[in-house]
């Protein structure tokens, strides 16, 4: 009997375990989700709400700031050009030890309709760096790059 309870008790702990971790990994994921959603829906007041306002984006083009960002997107979104879809794959999330950092890495293909009508599909490395602050959490950074082509052997 005694062994019984024990072995309940321990798993009913493991168990409790995985959830509490489970947890706020899911909840990234979750943001990760929607964030993507909003920007491939072309949502510009969404999207930017998941940011915080001093967030630091690294670019293919270069480091920018929330502010010139929103102003660039915005201008270049209502002139005309739109993303048709957004998909991420390949997702990989990480908590700081305090629990109060996430670093989500994934893959994530956009395919984009420019103003001219021209289409691209491109496949970027992206990594979201997300603070838990009172208002919840936050993206305080972005790295967003294309893949380097393999190296030849």
């Amino acid at each position: 009997m005694k062994i019984s309870t024990l072995c309940s008790c321990a798993l009913l702990a493991f168990g409790l375990s995985a959830l509490a971790n489970a947890s706020p990994k899911a909840d990234i994921r979750q943001l990760e989700q929607e964030f993507n959603a909003a920007y491939a829906a072309n949502d510009l007041d969404k999207y930017f709400g998941y940011y915080a306002d001093d967030a630091i984006l690294w670019f293919p083009e270069g480091r920018t700031d929330i502010p010139s960002y929103k102003k660039e997107w915005t201008e270049y979104i209502k002139g005309g050009a739109q993303i048709q879809s957004g998909t991420v794959s390949d997702m990989h999330v990480r908590f700081s030890p305090q629990g109060d950092t996430a670093i989500a890495s994934y893959l994530f293909r956009v395919k984009t309709m420019a103003a001219d009508k021209k289409v691209t599909d491109e496949v970027f490395q992206e990594t979201d760096v997300w603070f838990k602050v009172a208002g919840g959490w936050k993206i305080t950074h972005v790295h967003y790059a294309q893949p380097l082509p393999a190296a030849h052997k």
